[in-house]
């Protein structure tokens, strides 16, 4: 193999500036030209293919977003769009794929490879955490520290004028981030859309830290909470209880960006020369994970989201830590 292609696709996430570099750099070692796809699937379809070098790629590690942009392609959705992107492919002579990005992006990578035969490794680019194969996915540490920093300025208000803060922070089907942020910030209630929302519960929990003269609380909410996110939460405990000054703050899209941590760099620097090497060795259509150190491959119908359960031990510590 002599020419592959690296893109990104879907959400950002911190992480993903190294992977690229990671891929980009392991191809060189090998001896292999590496072509960068601007804007993921719309750019494939619009032949928007650039070679890239080692010196391309130089002083990306630490950058958030991704220098090789992304994009959702409607038109990758039609068998026509994927034609064209095949045929851009074929004009570059690029042999193989290393796509970067979620369940979205692996789906795509699935349908195309199995429609032309393109050789596809995956890299998982998500903040969300929802992949199966991979103790975490690119962007998910950084993700959580960026809640845990903003959590930690917003207790200081809370406290100063004994308010109860409902912190919305993303996971529209998945909770990962509130949960291991909740726990990271002390939060009295972490609601995330894996377990049911009882607003009953939520009211003892409040009342027994009022009781205890808490100066303020502050409740994880997930986006995809079943309740309808952190502004609807909050309503419905205000009409319930009166005592504190309540306030919802969402975090919203400053989750995906920022330098990424050492964590999420060391991972994609792994997961790159682990993408790179899994097609040399002939591998297609599978993730690159790193679970229990050590470097992974699962297949894309494994990965794709909604494979990976919550932890029950961490949400049984962080009943027993709200206390």
């Amino acid at each position: 193999m002599k020419r592959i292609a690296v893109f990104t696709s879907g959400g950002d996430s911190p992480g993903m500036n190294a992977a690229i570099r990671a891929v980009v750099r392991s191809a060189a070692y090998y001896n292999m030209d590496c072509f960068g796809i601007l804007r993921g699937y719309e750019g494939m379809i619009n032949d928007e293919f650039r070679i890239m070098n080692p010196s391309d790629v130089s002083n990306i590690i630490q950058r958030g977003g991704t220098i090789l942009k992304s994009a959702r392609s409607k038109a990758f959705m039609t068998k026509e769009g994927r034609q064209k992107a095949y045929d851009n492919i074929k004009l570059h002579g690029v042999e193989a794929i290393v796509a970067i990005g979620g369940d979205g992006t692996f789906t795509g990578a699935k349908i195309f490879e199995s429609e032309f035969g393109i050789p596809i490794v995956g890299i998982p680019g998500t903040i969300d955490n929802d992949l199966f194969g991979t103790d975490y996915t690119l962007g998910y540490d950084t993700a959580v520290n960026t809640v845990i920093e903003a959590v930690d300025k917003i207790r200081d208000t809370a406290d100063s004028h004994d308010r109860l803060f409902f912190v919305e922070v993303m996971g529209r089907d998945a909770g990962f981030i509130a949960l291991r942020s909740g726990i990271g910030v002390g939060a009295e209630a972490i609601l995330i859309p894996e377990t049911t929302t009882y607003i009953d519960k939520l009211i003892d929990i409040l009342q027994r830290g009022w009781e205890r003269k808490k100066s303020s609380s502050i409740i994880i909410v997930a986006e995809g909470d079943d309740m309808g996110g952190a502004t609807e939460v909050a309503a419905k405990v205000k009409e319930k209880f009166t005592h504190y000054d309540i306030r919802v703050s969402i975090l919203g899209h400053m989750q995906r960006g920022g330098s990424p941590s050492a964590l999420d760099r060391m991972l994609a620097s792994r997961m790159g020369l682990g993408a790179v090497e899994a097609l040399r060795d002939n591998k297609s259509g599978i993730m690159i994970g790193v679970v229990n150190g050590k470097v992974t491959h699962t297949s894309f119908d494994k990965a794709i989201k909604h494979n990976v359960d919550v932890n029950p031990e961490l949400l049984r510590l962080a009943e027993i830590l709200s206390q």
